[in-house]
Parts: C-alpha cells; sequence; structure tokens
C-alpha cells in the first residue's frame, strides 16, 4: 500500500532511524500492517552483539511505534504535516524471541481507543507466523 518514499511522505523519520520498508494493510483509524526488512547492514549489528548479531528490542518497541505513527498522520490528513507524534508510554512489552539479520519483521497495529488526542494501541511483531515482540503502546500528535 505505502512505499518507502510514501512512507517518508508521512514519517519524519530518517535513516539510520526510518525503521518501517513497507505499509502492507491499513484500516484508518482501526488497523495497519507493515515490514521492517532486517538486513546484516543495520548499524546497531556492529554492536549490538558481535559475533551474535539480533535487533535490540527498543528498535522493535520503536518500530512498532512507527507504524502506529503512520496509522495516525494517515487518519488525521489534513493536520498530519503540521504534526509530529510524541511516543507518552510503553505497556505489557514481551520479547518472545530474538530478530536476526535476514528476517523480514511483520509488524501489526490495532487501535485500543483514541481519546483527548491520545492513542492507544497494541502492537504485535512476527517473522513468519512466529510471534515475537508485543506491546501496548500510547502517543500523541502535537503540533511542530
Amino acid at each position: 500500500m505505502l512505499d518507502t518514499v510514501e512512507i517518508m511522505n508521512v514519517l519524519p523519520h530518517r535513516y539510520p532511524f526510518l525503521l518501517v520498508d513497507r505499509v502492507l494493510e491499513v484500516e484508518e483509524g482501526k488497523r495497519i500492517v507493515a515490514i521492517k526488512n532486517v538486513t546484516m547492514n543495520e548499524p546497531f549489528f556492529q554492536g549490538h552483539f558481535p559475533g551474535h548479531p539480533i535487533m535490540p528490542g527498543v528498535l522493535i518497541i520503536e518500530a512498532m511505534a512507527q507504524v502506529a505513527a503512520i496509522m495516525a498522520y494517515l487518519t488525521a490528513k489534513d493536520t498530519a504535516d503540521k504534526k509530529v507524534s510524541y511516543f507518552m508510554g510503553i505497556d505489557n512489552a514481551r520479547f518472545r524471541k530474538p530478530v536476526k539479520p535476514g528476517d523480514t519483521l511483520r509488524i501489526e497495529v490495532e487501535t485500543i481507543f483514541v481519546k483527548r488526542g491520545v492513542w492507544s494501541v497494541a502492537g504485535k511483531t512476527y517473522v513468519g507466523d512466529t510471534l515475537v515482540t508485543e506491546a501496548e503502546l500510547k502517543a500523541t500528535l502535537v503540533d511542530k
């Protein structure tokens, strides 16, 4: 549905912090599915960990947050270019399996609620059919 160039038109993030490669599905305000192709060329693998590369859990959470922000920006349409997403909280984060170079991370985010400008979402990430990470996130869109 959105390729990398289109994602960069929505998100303010850029290399090395853009962690979404493609958006596959969007139900505005409800659900979004995206992917991140994890390659050995990622800058964090140099130090995490030499000889045993795994994607840092905090960056998997950040990828979920970026996917949630894409959904919020696409839902806000007329104001998205005037707003920036601020991360507000993480609850119930669980890391079930490591993510390694060569994996394709499928990121699924569903809205729990949107109240007074605060988005609460449930995110899950998969490699293949295997659940690797899950968390509940909160964020808000604020004026730039």
